[in-house]
């Protein structure tokens, strides 16, 4: 700390360094990366003060409207992120828009510092002819709209063709054909949205492709085992070249549909119907792998297929964007520049999460990743390295938010929400019946 001001009084230096200790935070984003960044700090700083702040009326980010609706047990971190939102050192600000509702700049004026934990709200584009014929739509709309993300709860996926083509061979790429194959009735006891199940019960899909340029070896997605890449090589291989048993082959000859990984194929193109209305196949490049281990890559061998589907679903990768102008940002690799969570050039920011190291892993990779954030920043608060004196933290937003008509959501109001969620489920035997429409959250809320 700074010397005091020569001639002061000891309970002014007193009072100076009170207020040094008290350290006002800012958390960018509340889906895991938020919050574990917030529960790093405030279990590792007796003082520190965290406001989180979400665009969403709602929070738990991908947790909510990532996580697949047959996977409920994923979703128990949220009793974690809930005992760390009830911290008298936290709060919440949902229905709050960071580059549109107050600036960086602001946020890095009232707080000593500000983490950026928004994650990849994009989704990469395929950048093939074709790609905007309907029909055609990402992975991660598809994933938001079953899931309730307000802004694809007018997806409407048509499914009255018999093949769908996944291209991309990921966990969402799994999660997706696993909801278009699943029975509804064994949907219905989760909290899949009450659309998507009437839009799932009417589905003609029978055959689903999941589609890949590399072959077996490479697939993007993981098993919950140790040495998983082994294991995963064994289970591919065992399926591929064991005849099944009788009651197995019987079982597969009665079933009323079908899925397949399609490797060493690259989409060329979205083949449209004669009309030219929609989306009628793809256009795959034949592939075969060059180089070795990490550095493999799928090369063109010249010989084309066309493969027939009215759905095709691209699930190529999340993405993030540019939150404010005033940060650094890598348009190439999807990232803010940073090093181990700093932000470069920029004192006093940070990033954890898929907007730091991109989006790839799962929620225990991106708790790891956002502790080691909330380390280097607590070793930049003793350092000195950040401003030091007071700072008014959420009170100076408030004022902001409030001048520009912004009316915050807060951990109680989100816990109002979710007390009418799980009662609009009961009645339905469903976990919860998700709200979708922010107005009416809103409404209930009496905002």
């Amino acid at each position: 700390t700074r010397p005091p001001p020569a001639g002061s009084t000891p309970s002014f230096r007193h009072h100076l360094s009170t207020q040094e200790k008290t350290p006002q935070i800012c958390v960018v984003g509340s889906g895991p990366a938020g919050f574990y960044t917030a529960q790093h700090l405030l279990k590792q700083h007796p003082q520190a003060h965290v406001d989180i702040y979400e665009k969403q009326p709602v929070p738990f980010g991908l947790v909510r409207f990532g996580v697949a609706p047959d996977h409920p047990e994923v979703k128990n971190v949220i009793n974690t992120f809930t005992q760390t939102a009830h911290s008298g050192r936290c709060a919440f600000w949902g229905n709050v828009e960071v580059g549109r509702d107050v600036t960086v700049p602001e946020l890095r004026e009232a707080y000593h510092a500000v983490v950026l934990s928004y994650g990849a709200e994009d989704h990469r584009a395929l950048e093939i002819p074709g790609e905007e014929l309907p029909g055609v739509c990402s992975a991660r709309a598809f994933v938001g709209w079953y899931n309730g993300l307000p802004e694809n709860r007018e997806l409407e996926p048509d499914l009255s063709c018999d093949t769908a083509v996944i291209l991309g061979q990921g966990n969402v790429a799994l999660d997706v054909a696993r909801i278009l194959l699943t029975p509804p009735e064994h949907l219905e006891r989760t909290d899949i949205t009450k659309a998507a199940l009437g839009v799932l019960r009417q589905s003609q899909v029978k055959t689903v492709w999941l589609v890949g340029r590399r072959g077996p070896l490479q697939v993007a997605f993981t098993i919950k085992v140790p040495r998983p890449r082994k294991r995963l090589t064994e289970l591919l291989l065992r399926t591929a070249t064991e005849k099944p048993g009788p009651e197995e082959a019987a079982r597969r000859a009665s079933a009323s549909r079908a899925w397949g990984l399609r490797f060493f194929r690259s989409p060329q193109q979205v083949l449209p119907s004669p009309d030219g209305r929609r989306a009628a196949g793809v256009r795959l490049a034949v592939t075969r792998l060059e180089g070795v281990g990490e550095a493999t890559r799928a090369v063109p061998t010249g010989d084309m297929e066309d493969l027939p589907c009215g759905l095709v679903l691209s699930s190529v990768g999340y993405k993030s964007r540019p939150v404010d102008p005033s940060v650094p940002f890598d348009s190439k690799l999807g990232v803010i520049p940073n090093v181990e969570g700093r932000v470069m050039d920029v004192p006093g920011l940070y990033c954890s999460g898929w907007v730091k190291r991109g989006p790839t892993g799962v929620i225990a990779t991106t708790m790891t990743d956002s502790f080691l954030t909330g380390q280097m920043l607590l070793q930049d608060l003793k350092a000195g390295l950040l401003p030091s004196g007071p700072r008014p933290g959420y009170a100076a937003i408030q004022a902001l938010l409030s001048s520009r008509g912004v009316r915050p959501v807060s951990f109680s109001d989100w816990e109002k929400l979710d007390a009418e969620e799980v009662a609009r489920g009961q009645g339905t035997g469903k976990p919860r019946e998700k709200l979708v429409d922010p107005q009416e959250m809103l409404r209930l809320l009496g905002h």
